[in-house]
């Protein structure tokens, strides 16, 4: 079978026509020319009968566009990023584009790298959850043009547009309601310290803890991963005073804690109760659907586009936009009442 790629010659010889004819006609210029319609009705069927691609390379050298945003991640293996992804892209692919997605694996120096790749691809846009506290290459690319929205993690001190979720609201709803409950020995499970989510996180439950007059504050921790979520909780549960709650503060550290408790024999809620920040279709089907912390991941994945886009068009002459959505407190089974 043969591999060789079609190209305009072989159209135009099927057709019958010349290369400049058949040129013009693929690249939309079939009016500005005069060429007629049975002349553009020859060729449009004898591309479709070839089965021709066009050389989008070529056509980017033409027009400067690319028609490609790019969307950097720090591990597309966590299911709220993975969610983010597919969102993105949905809202993307509306507009004509297509998304690079670069999964920078919570590495700094490989989001740095993939951030250089990506724009010697020329990408006209990009999406980034910065996974460090360093900023400076993310800037410098703003700076030089390139329309850039923060999602999720951000930096406070900059004037980057972003669009994330209220994290301390989350925390400080998920620490009081454990509190309402009637538990006082809450330990959470960080991520990442020095993302802006995590602290804003840890800010949320310490003044929902000092509000209520628990001084004894517990946080552990320095992943959102399986494996950090697992050796923490296994570490909690060879303390003689266990916690009685613990609020883990990403669905994969609470998946981590999940295993820990089984090997345990640890029960929820009876036992031990467990709230996760971030929601996923898979806590409904757990043994125990764990009560959550959801981020509007839909809607921060829209705004960002309509943001990213409006720069796109140059339609976007206002300061720059910086939004916090308000998450919500899902009650499911795995928190329980203790006097």
């Amino acid at each position: 079978m043969s591999t060789q790629k079609v190209n305009i010659n072989d159209i135009a010889k099927k057709a019958g026509l010349s290369i400049t004819t058949v040129s013009r006609v693929l690249n939309g210029k079939a009016e500005q020319y005069r060429i007629g319609k049975e002349s553009q009705e020859k060729i449009k069927k004898a591309a479709k009968e070839l089965n021709y691609v066009p050389n989008q390379f070529a056509a980017n050298l033409r027009t400067g566009r690319s028609n490609t945003i790019a969307l950097i991640v720090p591990s597309l293996n966590n299911p709220f990023f993975a969610g983010i992804a597919s969102r993105i892209n949905t809202e993307v692919r509306k507009f004509g584009y297509i998304t690079i997605i670069g999964d920078s694996d919570e590495n700094q120096e490989i989001e740095k790298m993939e951030l250089q790749q990506l724009i010697s691809r020329n990408i006209e846009g990009l999406i980034i959850v910065p996974c460090g506290n360093e900023w400076e290459h993310i800037k410098q690319v703003y700076d030089q043009g390139l329309p850039i929205i923060c999602i999720d993690r951000y930096f406070e001190e900059l004037d980057l547009p972003f669009v994330s979720t209220d994290n301390y609201d989350g925390a400080y709803s998920a620490t009081k309601y454990l509190i309402e409950n009637g538990h006082s020995a809450i330990t959470c499970i960080q991520g990442v310290r020095q993302s802006t989510p995590n602290k804003r996180r840890v800010n949320g439950y310490m003044d929902a803890m000092h509000e209520a007059g628990i001084v004894n504050c517990g946080v552990v921790g320095d992943d959102f991963s399986v494996q950090n979520g697992y050796l923490e909780t296994k570490l909690l549960l060879q303390q003689k005073n266990r916690p009685t709650a613990i609020f883990a503060f990403s669905n994969t550290i609470a998946m981590g804690c999940i295993k820990a408790f089984k090997e345990e024999k640890v029960r929820i809620p009876a036992d031990i109760s467990l709230i996760t920040f971030d929601d996923h279709p898979y806590l409904d089907y757990l043994a125990t659907p764990l009560t959550c912390i959801a981020q509007p991941v839909s809607d921060i994945s829209k705004i960002a586009i309509k943001f990213l886009f409006s720069r796109l068009n140059n339609s976007d002459e206002t300061k720059t936009q910086q939004v916090l959505l308000k998450p919500k407190l899902k009650i499911k089974e795995s928190v329980r009442r203790i006097s």
